[in-house]
């Protein structure tokens, strides 16, 4: 580890250039990103970890999740590199936290749209909840690899890119965690306390996570908040997400079973403690799509829903 202190916006990246990082996924990578800003102060000096070539977790997989494990770890390794020479893409993993006696890091990647300030929409995404299939996560590295080559999602956006939450389930081999469906509040899941310390501090606007295993063909839609009010999640009269998104892919909206509910699961659990009437986007993906579908259908679907809301944003900061 190193540390390196930087005092201008987006010099962190430019810094680390000079570093020797290996292009091999199977070391680890020496990541250095800051950005002067109160909600991102955090100086990160930590080792990403990298994907063994045989992880654990697929020692009795199947050869499509072997393929998607080892494409897992070379683009992680890719984007870390392409990260350092981008003006707008940062790689700057979450932790350590600690497994098995061993060291771990939560890979993430957080982009800086032009003109980025304080009062910027701050987004959250998150992939791999369960590492036996890693669809989602690829699905994540392909957008942020496609945004560090061509920022073109417009100014005034602070995004965080979390493509694998079960960390601990790839490198460990830990089995289903079930941290699709645990509770963010008092977690003694070492991942899932990361990513709500993280949550506090940044105070997001809204989370969007990425799930699979669905038998629809095409993309199902579940959209919270974390009120037990049942009020819509839009305040302002303008939609949050619609099926233009989508198109021309088949979309199926799914209605929250009770919305005068309190939320049991996710980063809602904590949305009593955030300063803004966070929402949750999950967009769930079909078993019978392959990696490179799955990835070319949410990277698009998940770039038009970032332009939108960006409007809606700007829409309601002048009201």
């Amino acid at each position: 580890m190193f540390a390196l202190i930087v005092g201008a916006p987006f010099a962190g990246a430019r810094a680390i250039e000079s570093l020797n990082l290996s292009h091999d996924p199977t070391h680890l990578f020496n990541i250095m990103n800051t950005r002067s800003s109160p909600r991102f102060l955090t100086l990160t000096n930590a080792a990403a970890p990298a994907v063994p070539d045989a992880a654990p977790a697929a020692a009795d997989a199947s050869p499509a999740f072997a393929a998607d494990a080892r494409a897992f770890a070379g683009q992680l390794s890719s984007l870390y590199t392409l990260s350092h020479r981008s003006d707008y893409v940062f790689g700057s993993p979450l932790g350590p936290f600690y497994h098995r006696a061993h060291s771990l890091h939560i890979p993430r990647f957080v982009y800086f749209g032009p003109d980025s300030h304080d009062e910027s929409l701050r987004l959250a995404f998150h992939a791999g909840f369960e590492s036996a299939d890693l669809r989602g996560s690829l699905a994540l590295l392909h957008l942020v690899g496609g945004l560090a080559r061509a920022p073109d999602l417009g100014q005034g956006l602070n995004l965080s890119f979390f493509p694998l939450v079960d960390v601990a389930g790839l490198f460990h081999g830990a089995g289903d965690r079930g941290l699709s469906r645990a509770a963010w509040r008092h977690s003694r899941v070492p991942e899932l306390d990361l990513l709500q310390k993280d949550a506090r501090a940044r105070g997001y606007h809204g989370f969007v996570r990425i799930e699979t295993g669905r038998d629809f063909d095409g993309i199902a839609v579940r959209l919270r908040d974390h009120a037990a009010d049942g009020d819509d999640v839009s305040t302002t009269g303008v939609e949050l997400v619609n099926s233009a998104a989508f198109e021309p892919l088949p979309v199926r909206w799914e209605a929250v079973a009770d919305p005068g509910a309190p939320v049991l699961d996710g980063p809602l659990t904590i949305g009593d403690d955030l300063p803004f009437r966070a929402f949750e986007l999950t967009l769930l993906v079909p078993d019978a799509w392959d990696s490179a579908t799955c990835s070319e259908a949410v990277a698009t679907v998940l770039k038009r829903f970032i332009v939108h809301y960006r409007g809606h944003h700007a829409y309601g900061l002048h009201l």
